[in-house]
């Protein structure tokens, strides 16, 4: 699909850009060529090929969730500055 110089226009007026003639002219032929491409790629006859969200599959590699035994608060509090009931304290970051 050829572009046209006002469609090369349109679209940097669009995307608030200032071009020069030679770079309308280059980006006229390089937008060409990206949507020359993609009608190729819309021309593949897909319709055995189903939808997916990633190229390849994944899976979830985190660890089941297990209640394990964990600090006291003493042993992770020793080291705050400001505890306030067996919590840390901190300055608020937003007024209320």
């Amino acid at each position: 699909m050829a572009l046209t110089r006002e469609d090369v226009k349109k679209v940097a007026h669009l995307a608030r850009l200032a071009l020069t003639e030679a770079e309308i002219e280059q980006y006229r032929e390089q937008l060409s060529k990206v949507l020359d491409y993609v009608a190729s790629i819309e021309a593949l006859d897909l319709d055995q090929v189903p939808p997916t969200a990633h190229a390849v599959p994944l899976q979830n590699v985190l660890r089941d969730d297990e209640v394990r035994p964990s600090l006291p608060p003493q042993v992770a509090l020793f080291n705050a500055p400001l505890t306030a009931d067996q919590q840390f304290f901190i300055q608020r970051v937003l007024d209320a």
